[in-house]
């Protein structure tokens, strides 16, 4: 390794030193913020699961809990700054145009990440719960430690949220000209495959119904990616045309 490659080397260790320092202030800052708020936070993730009675049976499970929520949440709120310091650090190996496509594309992250979020809160998390709680329920009374419940909750939610990131994705790459519709058309039944299965890791359940909540929006999202690649394949063929148009012009100029 050359001099000038160590330097190089050294200084983006640096930087990143430097960037970990700040998001993990801002994580901290966050997380405390929402310490004040945990009663809230805590109803609001209850609230899907219906009346459900939970129980904590470990001394420190309750504190753990919340400590737990608390992180959760701090992460969420200081997510727009986590992404800012992970672009700020990437953004430099990108070109000037590849630079502009990721900034068009934060908005769309945030969105279909809080799209997935309310999936999940709304529409799968109740029957997902209710099938769990209700199957065993003639043999047993349900006592449900809390901090399985809110594990459970965060993981699901998490989940689903960076799964509705699919179409964001495939068109940022599509747009960067690493694959294309074609491709991901060929690729439809691993895809299908992929969905069924992610969607047993998914939900915790063996009930096909919630397992189906989760797949059929999964395969919805890839077939989005498909049309939107494609799309992006012509704008991106059109604008070549144009360019060449204004060489072939400027040539002749």
């Amino acid at each position: 390794m050359s001099q000038d490659e160590k330097i190089t080397l050294l200084g983006h260790l640096k930087e990143l030193r430097q960037r970990l320092i700040k998001v993990s202030i801002a994580v901290v800052i966050t997380t405390s913020i929402s310490f004040f708020f945990y009663d809230w936070i805590f109803e609001l993730l209850k609230k899907p699961a219906g009346d459900i009675n939970l129980i904590f049976i470990d001394m420190t499970e309750g504190l753990a809990t919340v400590m737990k929520v608390c992180l959760v949440s701090g992460l969420i709120i200081a997510m727009p700054y986590l992404i800012y310091h992970l672009l700020m650090f990437i953004l430099p190996a990108l070109t000037s145009r590849e630079k502009k496509m990721v900034f068009m594309v934060m908005p769309w992250i945030t969105l279909m990440f809080a799209g997935g979020v309310a999936f999940g809160y709304y529409i799968l998390i109740p029957p997902a719960t209710t099938f769990l709680l209700d199957f065993s329920g003639d043999i047993a009374e349900p006592q449900i430690r809390v901090g399985n419940y809110i594990g459970f909750v965060t993981r699901l939610l998490l989940s689903i949220g960076l799964v509705f990131e699919t179409p964001v994705v495939t068109t940022f790459l599509a747009r960067l000209g690493i694959i294309d519709s074609k491709w991901l058309a060929k690729k439809r039944r691993m895809a299908i495959i992929f969905a069924f299965v992610l969607a047993a890791v998914i939900t915790p359940t063996f009930d096909p119904i919630n397992q189906c909540l989760v797949a059929v929006p999964l395969i919805i999202l890839y077939e989005m990616g498909v049309w939107l690649a494609k799309l992006v394949g012509k704008k991106k063929t059109a604008s070549a045309a144009v360019s060449d148009e204004t060489d072939i012009e400027a040539g002749e100029g």
